[in-house]
């Protein structure tokens, strides 16, 4: 019950946030970035649990330095990413023991990859000219999917799918989170259509629903693996959640972890599209 009560609350305010994006890109920039912030902090603290001591503040400063960045210069986030992994590593030089500086710095920047770069290509979906409809597709496809393994793999599940990373995880609800996924696409490619026969261009879904549905695949496909990767830091700092944020839910982290594979896989293959 509070799993759903919480989905309540938060579903109906990220759409809206979605699509007051084009008018109001600072808002949607300023909720990703908390959003990362918070799942980083937890993420800093699965790394702390495991050995590591890292620099948090100054990870978090970093954090929002990248995405100040990225919201004025876009074009400048790989020199940016290289300029602030590097004061990363100046920052644990002087503040670690030196047998702890070259791990200390990894957990730092691979944060700051796994979380921050990966979120602000919400960011950057949303700069599209169909953003709000790229934003939909994504949330949609990856919600429908981890709803239909959640309820398939629970009353039908038997042949574990990654038993070493989450015990839980059964083939029988990963096919039927494929299938979740590609029944929204195509729901969404429909209702795109309809309203623009119907002169109202809310949403906009270019190509073919054969390339429509191929993202679909590649996104369910990132988020279970997105899942999964995140479980394997849990089982490896010994915890169930990363965190007791949203009730029902775990953490900030435990609710993006599908996002920080899902998010990049769409942006580039929209770069991959424009480029051909």
């Amino acid at each position: 019950m509070q799993r759903i009560l919480t989905a309540i609350i938060l579903v109906p305010l990220v759409l809206v946030l979605v699509f007051l994006s084009p008018k109001q890109p600072l808002a949607l920039m300023g909720v990703v970035l908390l959003v990362a912030i918070l799942a980083t902090w937890e993420y800093l603290g699965l790394a702390d649990a495991m050995g590591a001591r890292t620099p948090r503040i100054a990870v978090l400063i970093c954090l929002f330095i990248l995405f100040a960045a990225i919201f004025r210069r876009p074009d400048l986030t790989a020199p940016v990413t290289e300029c602030l992994s590097l004061a990363l590593f100046i920052v644990c030089a002087f503040r670690s023991p030196v047998n702890r500086v070259l791990p200390d710095t990894a957990y730092s920047v691979f944060g700051l990859l796994y979380i921050g770069l990966s979120m602000s290509t919400l960011y950057l979906l949303s700069t599209q000219e169909n953003g709000p409809s790229l934003l939909l597709f994504l949330f949609l496809v990856v919600w429908s999917g981890d709803i239909a393994a959640l309820c398939i793999g629970r009353s039908l599940g038997r042949r574990k799918l990654a038993p070493s990373l989450s015990p839980n995880k059964t083939w029988e609800g990963s096919f039927a989170s494929m299938v979740g996924s590609v029944l929204v696409a195509m729901l969404l490619f429909w209702l795109a259509g309809y309203l623009v026969q119907s002169n109202i261009e809310v949403l906009t879904y270019p190509g073919s629903l054969g390339h429509w549905l191929e993202l679909a695949v590649l996104l369910n496909v990132a988020a279970q693996v997105g899942d999964l990767v995140e479980s394997s830091l849990k089982r490896g700092a010994g915890v169930k959640d990363s965190g007791r944020l949203l009730p029902g839910h775990g953490g900030m982290l435990d609710r993006v972890d599908a996002l920080l594979l899902a998010a990049p896989v769409l942006w580039y293959a929209q770069l991959a599209q424009q480029s051909m």
